[in-house]
């Protein structure tokens, strides 16, 4: 079992696909970083050996990739710092609004939600039927 930045790598997955389950390592990257470290792109994780393992993560480390917890700590950091200084993209983040420009009005509901839908409450009508007169006592 590869794990690499205490990350499991899937196992049957080519070593080109299941590096881009790191948090920060995309397509691309991966490609790099395993033309660096000489490994056929082809293989399986479950076909790497432990040399292999080892070739990647010291080359994650010696590149300075920030991946997995240091990168969402980062991104986590840059995010309060907007909010801090009143900025309006962290306004945005605040209220759980798209930051970046997108419209509101119809679409963004992975960021609003269900829809909650508002309306206008009815008013009761009152009755203009008179009640029915008693009967005659017999």
């Amino acid at each position: 079992m590869a794990r690499i930045s205490g990350i499991d790598l899937p196992k049957e997955k080519r070593i080109d696909i299941a590096l881009s389950y790191l948090y920060g390592v995309g397509r691309p990257l991966a490609s790099k970083i395993i033309a660096e470290a000489q490994i056929d792109p082809t293989t399986r994780v479950k076909n790497l050996t432990e040399g292999e393992i080892n070739k990647i993560s010291t080359l994650i480390q010696t590149r300075e990739i920030k991946v997995e917890g240091d990168l969402r700590r980062e991104v986590q950091a840059n995010v309060r710092r907007l909010m801090e200084i009143g900025s309006y993209r962290g306004f945005r983040h605040r209220r759980n609004l798209p930051c970046r420009g997108q419209r509101t009005k119809t679409n963004a509901r992975t960021r609003r939600g269900r829809r909650k839908t508002v309306g206008a409450a009815r008013v009761e009508k009152p009755s203009s039927a008179k009640p029915a007169a008693a009967a005659p006592a017999k």
